[in-house]
């Protein structure tokens, strides 16, 4: 008898991608509007994307068994 397969999350796998070294990364979040408002140095530490601490990347791991896309 077969397996059942694992679903993903699919919110975690949308907002998320792994490295090569197999860190968790992630796209910062309050860019996307009302960004006239927002000071420029505030805006500026939004830029680029950041690495998930590892207690975090675990619970990550967990809801995408299957892993995540590069």
């Amino acid at each position: 008898m077969a397996k059942f397969k694992l679903k993903s999350k699919r919110a975690a796998v949308k907002r998320m991608r792994s490295t090569g070294t197999g860190k968790v990364k992630f796209g910062r979040a309050g860019k996307r509007h009302l960004l006239t408002g927002k000071a420029r140095k505030g805006k500026a530490q939004l830029r680029g994307s950041g690495i998930l601490a590892s207690r975090d990347a675990k619970l990550v791991r967990q809801t995408v068994p299957y892993g995540l896309p590069k």
